[in-house]
């Protein structure tokens, strides 16, 4: 998935939870093993395109999904685009 964000979670319930609100809104996401440069409580992310970064905002914020948090792979390098709920 080109230009896609990845949200990390500290459980596998969550994430699990966050997968099915992001299909149930027709947002495009694929599960994977987190990157070990995340640090993170569940070994399950979501990567989504980062063009639906708002509307995924406002499922998480919405149905309290409690997340690690959204980062953005730069070169190798995951940053920190949106703060653990």
């Amino acid at each position: 998935m080109e230009d896609s964000l990845v949200m990390a979670f500290d459980s596998t319930q969550q994430a699990l939870r966050a997968e099915m609100l992001l299909e149930y809104a027709d947002i495009e996401n694929d599960m994977f093993p987190t990157p070990k440069e995340i640090t993170a409580g569940c070994a399950l992310s979501l990567q989504f395109p980062a063009a639906e970064l708002e509307q995924v905002r406002q499922i998480v914020r919405e149905e309290q999904v409690e997340i690690r948090g959204i980062f953005q792979n730069n070169q190798g390098r995951y940053e920190l685009l949106v703060q653990p709920t």
